[in-house]
């Protein structure tokens, strides 16, 4: 299955926020009359049911059972996958989502504040968690953020874009941060203070980090092949997860030739290539599923979170995706598949040399990425160093690798909630 379509890119959203601006004034002034509910608390992620929120929403059951909580679900799909995981769930986009949104005390979303209902978003008390450590320029600090398909050479326009994202950001109450590095980043993309962007690790990590490794393998490819519709039949997993590039294609899609290659080492190792792209990724890898059962689409749709299933991996291949991070905490490889690293660098922007990303590693190519794939496949060395790589990026990203991130952003929640009141 092709992805062809690009699906959301800055300029068609904030073109959207500029039509919807009446509709955000109305739901400021609603909340003013609206009272909200210190036991309600709702819970939305872009991409579906899962991330951080997902973690938050469960510790929160566990800690306070009490408790109101909503999902605000995108769909009748993400509706049907709360129902089996007993995570009751409302469409963010009723009456109900809207009217739930403007009554909870407390809001949780990871990418903005389209995952709740953001007509209703003032007067509450927000906690973004974001989807990850940024490494390309985000928010306030990239030119892209502030895109749009209405009067695109409009200075103005522009210029009140940035200001309604920054007002939008000082609206945010509590934003964790996984390190040091990553706070720092947060601060300046969304324009808040030092004690609202907090070092308490990041809830969406902690699937990573606990129970054994053979427990995490299990059951993370348990949900991969789950998630893929087939049973697990190869030894070793590779996944290929690019990033978003704001409604472009992808780069690093193989030719023919290159995918003649790849297949040929997935036969002779043993391995699954799960191509998962990002959910508003535009590239046709269809050439590769039609050359080989080995090449398979792992669709954002059949699995909306991904990091549950990164203990199943064994070597991740990406660009400049925030994924690397995360799977820096298994300790596995990852090579690094960076075809337009210049041209990226410069039009997007990146918070540190991609070097210092990459560990130098990185390669333009397929053909240099399977050279790296077989060393680090047959070679125990490469192996070894390339392992060492990942756990640098790890100590070097994550304060805390003892699985009680959730924990942590929930105590920062209520003792803040305390002080707010």
């Amino acid at each position: 299955m092709p992805q062809n379509a690009p699906g959301f890119t800055f300029a068609a959203g904030n073109a959207k926020k500029i039509l919807a601006l009446p509709g955000y004034a109305l739901g400021a002034m609603a909340t003013l009359f609206v009272p909200r509910r210190r036991d309600l608390w709702v819970f939305g992620s872009g991409p579906g049911i899962g991330e951080g929120a997902l973690a938050l929403y469960r510790v929160v059951r566990r800690e306070d059972p009490e408790r109101t909580l909503l999902w605000l679900a995108r769909d009748d799909a993400d509706l049907a996958a709360a129902a089996r995981m007993g995570v009751p769930a409302i469409l963010k986009s009723s009456r109900r989502g809207f009217w739930a949104t403007l009554r909870a005390r407390v809001i949780i979303v990871t990418h903005g504040f389209g995952d709740a209902n953001r007509y209703g978003m003032t007067g509450a008390f927000v906690v973004q968690l974001w989807h990850g450590i940024p490494l390309k320029l985000i928010n306030l600090d990239s030119p892209a953020t502030v895109r749009t398909s209405l009067l695109p050479d409009s200075a103005l326009v522009r210029g009140g874009l940035r200001a309604m994202y920054r007002r939008a950001a000082h609206t945010i109450d509590f934003m964790p941060a996984a390190s040091e590095v990553s706070a720092r980043r947060l601060r300046t993309a969304f324009d808040l203070p030092e004690q609202r962007v907090v070092v308490t690790g990041d809830p969406r990590d902690d699937v990573l980090l606990l129970g054994t490794d053979a427990q995490r393998r299990a059951s993370a490819r348990a949900l991969l092949y789950a998630g893929l519709g087939r049973s697990a039949t190869t030894r070793r997993v590779l996944l290929y997860a690019p990033t978003w590039r704001d409604g472009e294609a992808d780069p690093g899609i193989p030719s023919d030739e290159e995918w003649g290659r790849i297949v040929r080492m997935l036969d002779e190792s043993d391995s699954l290539l799960v191509v998962r792209p990002h959910p508003h990724g535009v590239g046709d890898y269809a050439r590769g599923f039609a050359m080989s059962d080995r090449v398979v689409l792992l669709s954002p749709r059949a699995c909306t979170d991904v990091t549950p299933a990164l203990p199943a991996v064994d070597v991740l291949i990406t660009d400049y995706s925030s994924i690397a991070f995360d799977f820096a905490l298994t300790g596995r490889p990852i090579v690094f598949l960076a075809p337009d690293v210049e041209s990226y660098s410069a039009s997007r922007g990146l918070y540190a040399p991609y070097e210092s990303f990459s560990g130098g590693t990185e390669v333009a190519d397929w053909p240099h990425a399977v050279d790296r794939l077989e060393s680090v496949i047959a070679d125990p060395r490469a192996r070894k160093r390339a392992a060492e790589q990942s756990e640098a990026l790890a100590s070097a990203h994550h304060a805390f690798r003892d699985g009680r991130n959730t924990d942590r952003v929930y105590l920062q929640i209520v003792s803040r909630l305390k002080e707010h009141e």
